[in-house]
């Protein structure tokens, strides 16, 4: 476990010229619109006082500050974006300041640009000492004190506007989304044309390690570890590590220094620990996110295999003929794996799903032709010779076999929907709507899958999936790596190529039909519904 061993010690911090002293009562002086308190003082917990005090109290001989770059790590909900207005406003308004300075928060969207924006400018907005002084220019995303014609503005990777500037405060919101290091070096070499500049990163762990926020947080590490002197550099780390117990509550409280305080919410954490015991994915986003412990890799399992397997009783096909049942078609390239999948609401419990999948593949992948990298050729030889996948002639999947068999399905179930993303399948789509089968469009786009793994996800935990232990299928779970897009939802990927997915996403999208037919009147059944918007992708 990492923490600052300074935080809460009690030992002296170097204050030579009272600086430190003086940044913490200047923030104690204003106001905060959010604490309902009093006159709405702006608070600083004791931890929180100590960083403003480490920050800006140790000096050389001259009282220039040592520290240049500070590195904050911390877990969600730990009110980064408070302290980050705080240092923001101290060099904008306060005693940092330097007349005629240009400031900068910058995050790798608008939207999170604007966080720290707008908590300065709440803060700013609440003191009537400011009125006439500072200027709030909401639609700059700007802050100019007009007396010293300092200026502070949130800045966007997607927007741009940090290259070239001379910056007297760089504050690099959640480094870990930046998806490369371009604003982070416009930012780096901004700040080196200042004298007394200051850079300060705020962040909560990522993944991988072939990343520009990697590359500060391994420094960052390492000088807090004491690997290395570094006086210019503060590094402030609250994060567990390999090897430390996630659901060990002294953990979370060891490296949440705001729980102390009441943030973030324990209940909340505990929900989300408990969803994480069932849950890979949902572990991985507790631990990074809540127990800031950097994940080696950039995406997670869906679901445990263990919870997966408790859905493998029997599938019994001849007692689902009368039943509803809705089809969804993951048409592979025709090199690969393609699968249908049809989904029935389990007749004994009212929220649960049964499935059962059919593969089909090219007879060359599995009879001579080995695809470099790919270990799964003899797996394919056993499944195919058990009756799991069809093969069809040649080096492609002849999509005629896969029409004829969801003819076949159609005949000997009440098929009430075909799923089929368009993409690749037009031809198809046309000969099964010639044939009169309900064929309807379901877009492998985020818009639709996110609700559709959201679903899915939600009956293999709760035990509602039932899948009768198809192997390929299995195969195709276990495969399955997810990524949280830019609004933290969950999306399929897969780590390799060879590595296939297919029978996993036809099963969400069956799921999703199935549980549509159970909702009418909803939003997204208007035509003129944008999910898109809804879900603000």
């Amino acid at each position: 476990m990492l923490r600052p061993i300074w935080i809460d010690d009690g030992s002296p911090i170097p204050d030579p010229f009272g600086y430190g002293e003086r940044a913490v009562e200047w923030l104690r002086r204003r106001k905060h619109p959010k604490n309902p308190a009093p006159g709405s003082p702006f608070v600083l917990d004791p931890w929180q006082e100590r960083i403003i005090r480490k920050i800006y109290g140790p000096c050389d001989a001259h009282g220039r500050r040592l520290v240049r770059e500070v590195f904050l790590g911390l877990p969600r909900g730990n009110r980064k974006t408070s302290l980050s207005a705080a240092i923001t406003l101290l060099h904008l308004c306060g005693p940092e300041m330097i007349p005629a300075s240009h400031l900068v928060s910058a995050a790798s969207t608008r939207k999170q640009a604007r966080e720290c924006f707008e908590e300065a400018a709440m803060i700013v907005e609440a003191d009537r000492k400011w009125r006439g002084k500072l200027n709030v220019i909401d639609h700059k995303n700007m802050i100019r004190f007009i007396g010293s014609r300092a200026r502070y503005e949130a800045i966007s990777a997607d927007a741009g506007g940090a290259h070239g500037s001379t910056l007297a405060l760089a504050i690099v919101d959640e480094l870990h989304a930046h998806k490369n290091p371009h604003l982070w070096q416009a930012v780096r070499t901004g700040t080196g044309k200042v004298p007394g500049s200051l850079r300060v990163i705020a962040t909560t762990a990522g993944a991988g390690s072939e990343n520009v926020c990697f590359e500060r947080w391994s420094y960052a590490k390492r000088v807090q570890l004491g690997e290395i002197d570094d006086p210019h550099f503060l590094p402030v780390i609250f994060a567990a590590e390999e090897g430390d117990d996630w659901r060990d509550e002294a953990l979370w409280h060891a490296v949440n220094p705001g729980l102390t305080h009441g943030y973030p919410d324990i209940s909340a954490l505990r929900d989300h620990a408990r969803e994480g015991e069932h849950l890979l994915s949902e572990r991985h986003a507790f631990q990074q996110f809540h127990l800031n412990l950097w994940q080696e890799h950039s995406d997670a399992p869906f679901v445990t295999m263990d919870i997966y397997d408790k859905g493998a009783d029997a599938v019994d096909l001849e007692a689902l003929r009368e039943r509803p049942c809705w089809l969804a078609v993951d048409l592979s390239s025709n090199l690969d794996l393609t699968a249908v999948v049809a989904c029935w609401r389990d007749p004994e419990h009212e929220d649960g799903y049964i499935v059962h999948p059919w593969f089909f593949m090219p007879a060359d992948r599995v009879d001579g032709r080995k695809v470099k990298g790919d270990e799964h050729t003899d797996a394919y030889r056993r499944w195919v010779d058990a009756g799991l996948i069809t093969t069809t002639p040649g080096n492609v999947v002849d999509y005629r076999a896969v029409q004829a068999a969801i003819f076949d399905i159609c005949d000997r179930f009440d098929v009430r929907q075909i799923g089929i993303d368009p993409w690749h399948a037009q031809s198809t789509m046309q000969v099964l709507q010639d044939k009169g089968l309900p064929v309807v469009e379901f877009r492998q786009g985020a818009a639709s899958m996110v609700p559709a793994i959201s679903e899915l996800e939600r009956a293999i935990v709760g035990e509602r999936f039932t899948h009768g232990g198809h192997p390929v299928l299995r195969w195709n779970f276990q495969n399955i790596r997810t990524v949280r897009n830019k609004n933290d939802n969950i999306e399929f990927h897969k780590t390799k190529s060879v590595d296939k997915i297919d029978g996993a996403v036809a099963a969400a999208m069956a799921v999703k039909l199935a549980f549509d037919s159970d909702n009418p009147g909803r939003a997204i059944d208007d035509p003129d519904f944008d999910f898109s918007k809804f879900m603000n992708l």
